[in-house]
């Protein structure tokens, strides 16, 4: 990192960090991963083929903003997460902790000046649309980035009904035109259905399958 004449720090990728070409389409899943479990794994694969995406990083977090108990240490999170998704194209990675960034918008704000022409796609599920309003600069990451959204059990209306769908329902992309997202101009945010895997990492933890 560097600092440029307006004293802001430049991010550039240091040793170890995911490799993108410039024109390829990345898909982020950020989450706590607390633990990662198939139901990460299979929305993943379902992002790279609805989406058209070349690559999905998974951005493990030091810790929720909004939780206010702390997840696991985060070197047993990436085990655990790197065990369950073995993928050539998807990169399980502690860039937030390298950053030094805890919010979506900081982190998003720091890849985008690390990867210059790498077109990045925030994914999430359909609950965390529903709650989205609440992220901090939550406008600006939808105004910033295409948004890729993919459906999860009992979420799919109050998903299309949330604060964040009805502000930017202009930006709606078809679903039949999902693999255009990366290439869209923010705001664009395209809703799925994806086959269900219904599983949480709330739920695993519990039933004591994963202990702290």
């Amino acid at each position: 990192m560097t600092n440029d004449e307006t004293g802001r720090r430049e991010r550039r990728p240091g040793p170890g960090w995911p490799t993108a070409a410039r024109g390829q389409a990345v898909g982020l899943l950020g989450g706590s991963f607390d633990p990662a479990h198939d139901g990460h794994a299979h929305i993943t694969r379902e992002a790279m083929k609805r989406f058209g995406l070349d690559r999905v990083w998974w951005l493990m977090s030091p810790g929720n903003p909004l939780k206010s108990e702390g997840p696991a240490p985060l070197d047993r999170r990436m085990a655990q997460a790197r065990s369950v998704m073995d993928h050539p194209f998807v990169h399980v990675t502690a860039l937030e902790a390298r950053l030094g960034t805890r919010y979506t918008a900081d982190t998003l704000d720091a890849l985008r000046q690390a990867y210059p022409g790498v077109r990045f796609v925030w994914l999430m599920g359909a609950d965390n649309l529903t709650s989205f309003h609440l992220w901090d600069k939550w406008q600006w990451i939808i105004e910033t980035v295409p948004v890729g959204v993919l459906a999860r059990p009992g979420l799919r209306l109050p998903a299309r009904a949330s604060v964040a769908a009805r502000r930017f329902a202009a930006g709606r992309v078809p679903a039949r035109l999902s693999r255009s997202l990366p290439w869209r101009t923010p705001p664009a945010w395209c809703f799925v259905n994806v086959p269900m895997v219904d599983l949480s990492s709330s739920d695993i933890r519990a039933q004591g399958r994963w202990g702290r």
